[in-house]
């Protein structure tokens, strides 16, 4: 090797090595005493060791406005290329707050276009960790159309590739659209905020006087407002939450999600699910219990878990196979639909439409909440996503319903007219219009008000004959709308032997440009 050459190859070491200390030492100083992780030291944590392929390290900004012209660090504040999770290929970028606070320049959104670009073109997940303070001042407009350049690639990509976002730091104004582009949202208590606008200006403009974490903080976002599907401990569960998801859904809209190995044996009983529902219909039971009974090892990923309680939505296994589960909570608000949970378990189906992820429903539903806040707040739309949401879906859908299946819920619930492919009922289902006072109480009217002295009489009477008639699946069962009356303890084995049986189900649908989703 020449000296000339061996100069060349000390000043590229050097380079690199000033490149990975992003905005110096004092900085990644400041960044830990936050308790916050800089972002090469979140990729090392996310992906497999040795597999990061960095790309772009030496691209810096090239505005020259207010000062910015004194300092070109190489990289300008993202980290961005592909590396393996677990041996899955995957694109990765990690905003790197240490330098400019991670503010967004077009420098910044070139590099991150690029890797969103190579993971649609190469089929592979596209990860985001956000850390920035925002849209870059200096760069006026080319900050701005460097977020918009994101937000079309977040838009063609959809459904066609994963994305998920990691909130590590701040997220705010036009910088939060990405990850609310994105399939799923992870944030980091104390640490991570989220909102369009800021303290200041809600002071300035309401007078109302809230905290970051207040406004936008983890716990609202996993609580209130449904913007975030995690809410990490810290910066490494954040990490490994990211990766657990990353292992029930696959890599493209082409291929299934990859398998795990399970001696749990698909023929498999338990005795306590006979038992689980209550003889009086009332009273509530835990659907996680039915879930992880009949899910391989138990195990159930659950996705948005503080938000809308009385709906469930997660992944688990059966066979060996990913599934993604859909149950309403009958301990929460009696499993009842709501405006929110409606949205949450949409946005979940068509997820799992998209990855072809087969869908697994169990039903204690017993209507939609009434009132005029959620008349309001448009009950209507946002029940009718998620009916569409199961219209439209085209993977295998098995639905077993518990106990309560009520009007309109009933059908919203992957009923066998929404093209549900299996739809199995336990001996204690009660699929009806409504429920037996209030059917007594509507059909009998008249009469309870003609005879008051012997109204309870009357009412018990023709509410045990509603109950003959309705508070069973035999109906339904004639009429083919349940394909099945099954024992609860063979549910396992009746679903995933459905499953088996969908699994290469081809369904047709009409040809046009996209669908008009009542958003």
């Amino acid at each position: 090797m020449s000296k000339i050459q061996q100069e060349q190859i000390e000043a590229l070491v050097q380079r690199r090595a000033k490149a990975r200390l992003g905005g110096g030492e004092k900085r990644i100083q400041a960044q830990h005493d936050k308790g916050k992780l800089t972002a090469r030291e979140r990729l090392e944590l996310l992906l497999d060791k040795g597999s990061f392929e960095e790309y772009d390290m030496f691209m810096h900004h090239r505005c020259i406005n207010f000062g910015m012209d004194a300092s070109h660090p190489d990289g300008d504040g993202v980290v961005t290329g592909c590396g393996t999770i677990d041996g899955r290929l995957v694109y990765v970028f990690a905003q790197d707050f240490t330098v400019n606070g991670g503010s967004l320049s077009k420098t910044m959104s070139e590099k991150i276009c690029k890797v969103m670009d190579m993971a649609v073109r190469n089929g592979a997940p596209c990860i985001g960790l956000n850390d920035s303070g925002g849209a870059r001042i200096q760069e006026g407009i080319d900050a701005l159309a460097g977020f918009a350049e994101i937000f079309e690639r977040n838009i063609l990509g959809s459904g066609v590739v994963p994305q998920i976002s990691g909130i590590f730091g701040p997220c705010a104004g036009g910088a939060v659209y990405s990850p609310a582009l994105t399939d799923f949202t992870l944030m980091v208590k104390n640490t991570s905020y989220m909102f369009l606008t800021g303290p200041g200006v809600v002071k300035s403009v309401t007078g109302e006087e809230v905290s970051s974490e207040d406004l936008g903080g983890a716990s609202v976002h996993a609580t209130k407002s449904g913007v975030a599907h995690f809410a990490a401990e810290n910066e490494e569960d954040g990490i490994r939450l990211i990766k657990e998801l990353l292992s029930y859904i696959p890599q493209n809209n082409r291929e299934t999600a990859p398998e795990r190995p399970t001696s749990d044996p698909v023929g498999r009983v338990d005795d306590a699910l006979n038992e689980i529902v209550p003889d009086n219909p009332n009273k509530p039971y835990d659907m996680y219990e039915v879930i992880r009974s009949i899910a391989d090892d138990n195990i159930f990923f659950e996705v948005h878990k503080d938000f809308a309680k009385n709906i469930i939505v997660g992944f688990g296994h059966m066979g060996g196979k990913s599934v993604g589960f859909v149950a309403n909570q009958p301990k929460v608000l009696a499993g009842v639909l709501d405006i929110n949970a409606s949205r949450k378990a949409a946005r979940f189906v068509r997820f799992c439409d998209a990855f072809n992820i087969p869908l697994v429903t169990l039903v204690d539903v017993p209507g939609f909440l009434p009132g005029t806040q959620q008349e309001y707040g448009a009950i209507i739309t946002n029940g009718a996503k998620l009916l569409y949401a199961y219209g439209e879906a085209t993977v295998p859908k098995v639905t077993v319903s518990l106990r309560k299946s009520y009007g309109g819920a009933h059908i919203v619930m992957s009923c066998k007219q929404l093209r549900g492919d299996i739809n199995y009922a336990w001996p204690s289902a009660q699929i009806a219009v409504m429920g037996a006072d209030g059917a007594v109480n509507v059909l009998y009217a008249k009469d309870l008000k003609a005879d008051p002295e012997h109204s309870a009489e009357i009412f018990e009477a023709k509410k045990k004959e509603y109950e003959d008639l309705f508070s069973n699946p035999y109906q339904a069962a004639q009429k083919g709308y349940v394909d099945d009356v099954i024992e609860p303890r063979n549910t396992r084995f009746r679903v995933i032997r459905a499953l088996e049986q969908l699994a290469s189900k081809q369904l047709d649908i009409p040809a046009k440009k996209h669908d008009n989703l009542p958003l």
